[in-house]
């Protein structure tokens, strides 16, 4: 049977880290378990070679990628649209390369989150989102700007669930891999 179109595959999904930045990141809630979950995320992308991408809001006021992710990714775009379609150079291999979705991860999910999905889904990208690798300042912001996504074609997932969907099959090299990752002990924080 074919695979279904709502799945996500390593060939055709990149990963999109929005603003985790070191001024921003202590006024989020949860922000622990978004840094633990965004670099798990960039650690299944780098072993199953789905693109990362990534930028930061204004890093003269906001600071740099923390460390954690920072170490892990590229040099990142500075933006100061809240929506990361405002760095057009983001994207522009993606076609080429035939990824039309993206999974995204990063904070504030409210403002350069949810500004981003909306603008992605409008281009005519398929949008995924890892909630549980999002986040705001207050719940109220997180919990309305996920169910907005939602309502507006955006795909809610999770971190292990984005995993595992692109790895699609057990037995491999890469499966074993990144079954380590899903079976890594994290930080005791939950959702609201």
């Amino acid at each position: 049977m074919p695979r279904s179109p709502e799945l996500m595959s390593a060939d055709d999904t990149a990963l999109l880290v929005i603003d985790v930045q070191e001024k921003l990141l202590p006024h989020i809630e949860h922000q622990t378990e978004i840094v633990w979950n965004i670099g798990r995320l960039i650690d299944g992308a780098k072993i199953l070679g789905v693109p990362i991408k990534g930028t930061e809001q204004y890093p003269a006021g906001l600071g740099r990628t923390v460390p954690p992710l920072r170490r892990r990714l590229d040099e990142l775009p500075d933006k100061l649209s809240f929506s990361c379609c405002g760095c057009p150079e983001l994207f522009a291999d993606l076609a080429q390369r035939n990824i039309h979705r993206l999974l995204v991860a990063g904070v504030e999910a409210h403002v350069c989150v949810q500004q981003t999905v909306l603008d992605l889904l409008a281009a005519g990208f398929r949008v995924y989102v890892a909630a549980d690798a999002v986040g705001s300042r207050r719940a109220v912001d997180y919990q309305f700007a996920l169910r907005r996504l939602e309502a507006s074609g955006a795909i809610l997932t999770t971190t292990e669930a984005a995993l595992m969907e692109w790895c699609q099959v057990a037995g491999t090299p890469e499966f074993k891999k990144i079954s380590q990752l899903v079976r890594q002990r994290g930080p005791e924080e939950t959702r609201p």
